[in-house]
């Protein structure tokens, strides 16, 4: 068995032998060490120039769909997520674009729009590679092609989640139809979709986890860390809804760019929460290696 092999045995889920207070303090160290919140910051603008033309992609995506379109089912989840002065702005300028292009150019203009949205995805690899202390030796075209593939696959694990969510019910009739049993098994369907679709956004965070950075590390469907960004990010977008509408009002202090800001903040929680994320699991391989040894690299492996 390889090295890659046994190490991709190991559960997570063990800390690496650390306790969870032990592991804090390690993640608090290195949060600091590793200029998390500035790096954080830089995603965020990065996720700024992405979202649109991430959305664009999405439109393009859902249109080629049988049945209705999904595009305002999803609008109305992003709505529940972003604070209202965002969620109206992300609506306005969507509908903006897409309202101004005909089907041929917005087709057309997918391929563009998922070239674009794939530049926040290689600032990910960035700050991921620097939380893994790994050097990233890959060539440029290989970095971009990752960070396309990566958007693809964002992308379809959003388009699935959002199925579930939606269409979930329809989708459980259907296949107690198909597979001959009753409404137990629809009834059963309506309560399981709902850990299916956590199950989908849990996925898609370790392919990040596991892809973007240049380290040589296993594969695990679920990890602390992704655990931590899933459940930290809904409960930090929840916050910062509670926030915005119970102590804050932006528009009131900043006028019609109150929303940009309020975007800006929660792109910046979403980075932040995704990094953190990434570290916690980064500590755990780096206690499970030993104390003092660094995840392997490309060009460490391929060392004499």
């Amino acid at each position: 068995m390889t090295a890659r092999g046994a190490r991709s045995r190991v559960s997570p889920w063990r800390l690496g032998g650390l306790s969870l207070r032990a592991l804090g303090r390690r993640v608090y160290d290195e949060l600091g060490r590793d200029e998390v919140p500035d790096r954080a910051a830089a995603l965020s603008y990065y996720f700024l120039f992405a979202l649109f033309p991430m959305l664009l992609f999405l439109t393009t995506l859902l249109g080629l769909l049988p049945g209705p379109s999904l595009m305002g089912p999803l609008l109305d989840y992003v709505s529940r997520v972003l604070p209202g002065d965002s969620a109206a702005l992300v609506r306005q300028t969507l509908g903006e674009v897409t309202r101004g292009a005909s089907a041929g150019l917005l087709s057309v203009g997918a391929l563009a729009a998922l070239w674009a949205a794939s530049s926040g995805m290689a600032s990910i690899m960035s700050a991921l590679n620097v939380a893994y202390e790994a050097a990233d030796d890959r060539p440029w075209w290989k970095r971009r092609l990752i960070a396309v593939v990566l958007t693809i696959a964002f992308a379809l694990f959003v388009l699935g989640g959002l199925l579930l969510l939606v269409f979930g019910e329809e989708l459980g009739r259907a296949l107690a139809g198909w597979v001959g049993l009753g409404d137990a098994f629809t009834a059963a369907w309506e309560i399981a979709r709902w850990p299916v679709a956590i199950a989908v956004a849990l996925a898609g965070i370790g392919l990040i986890y596991y892809l973007a950075p240049a380290a040589d590390h296993g594969w695990h469907w679920v990890t602390p860390g992704s655990a931590f960004a899933l459940a930290g990010w809904l409960l930090a977008s929840r916050g910062l809804r509670f926030y915005v509408a119970s102590f804050a009002n932006y528009n009131a202090t900043y006028g019609s760019i109150g929303g940009v800001i309020l975007l800006l903040l929660w792109l910046y929680v979403t980075g932040l929460i995704l990094l953190v994320g990434a570290e916690i699991d980064a500590e755990i391989e780096r206690a499970a290696r030993g104390p003092g040894r660094r995840l392997a690299t490309a060009r460490e492996d391929l060392a004499p």
